[in-house]
């Protein structure tokens, strides 16, 4: 889930799909760009994004910015987008999103996706593989 801040300072949670987690800790997401989230993410680009797995939950703060990369959409591009796009990669609707991370709290079993997202999290900060099976990290 991106949890985002409308106009009106309340807040509004969005499930979104992750289409990337770089190793920097970067996630990238495409986005309608006419729709209430891209207009509350062009004025509060602050969000917070929210995974959970059984056994495990990663919370993330940080903030959003529209990137237009041809090429980046190319590569991230996949049959699940096109459900959501009907002109496809040239939908005028179409935007992308590249979320950086400012901190990261952590709960849960280790092992998993959540976990291992977590462990990119704090790796892009102290370098090291988390251990702990509860962790706040500052990015």
């Amino acid at each position: 889930m991106m949890t985002s801040i409308a106009d009106d300072r309340t807040l509004h949670s969005h499930p979104m799909t992750p289409k990337q987690v770089t190793d920097d800790a970067d996630v990238w997401f495409f986005i309608g760009l006419q729709g209430e989230q891209a207009q509350a993410l062009r004025t509060q680009p602050e969000v917070n994004l929210a995974f959970a797995e059984t056994g495990s939950w990663l919370s993330v703060a940080g903030r959003v910015e529209f990137v237009e990369d041809r090429q980046k959409i190319d590569e991230l591009w996949d049959d699940g987008v096109s459900a959501w796009f009907d002109g496809g990669k040239e939908d005028p609707n179409l935007g992308l999103i590249r979320f950086e991370s400012d901190s990261a709290q952590f709960w849960g079993q280790p092992g998993g996706k959540v976990s291992a997202l977590a462990s990119i999290m704090k790796a892009r900060v102290t370098g090291e593989r988390p251990s702990a099976i509860s962790a706040t990290t500052e990015m």
